[in-house]
């Protein structure tokens, strides 16, 4: 398998990845950001979603970047803004 050497790839990888995340774990992101603890709500969901990033990346352009971590906020902390919470 050929590895992705482009940022603007890389970066609609990590946005596909998160999307996915938010779309199968609605209730999750919820309760995480009502109880301030949405990182550990979906720790596997995370954890797995970053190995297959990085299973697809290419090693120098991980180092280089931060593409899933932005996706993680752009994708699951900024839409979830309009969930009451003591977070924000």
């Amino acid at each position: 398998m050929t590895l992705i050497t482009s940022p603007e790839a890389a970066a609609r990888l990590a946005r596909a990845i998160l999307s996915d995340i938010a779309l199968y774990n609605k209730e999750k992101i919820i309760a995480g950001i009502k109880n301030d603890n949405v990182f550990e709500a979906l720790e596997r969901e995370l954890k797995e979603g970053q190995e297959l990033y990085n299973k697809k990346v290419d090693p120098s352009l991980l180092k280089k970047t931060n593409f899933f971590n932005k996706a993680v906020v752009d994708i699951l902390i900024k839409r979830s803004g309009n969930i009451e919470s003591d977070i924000w």
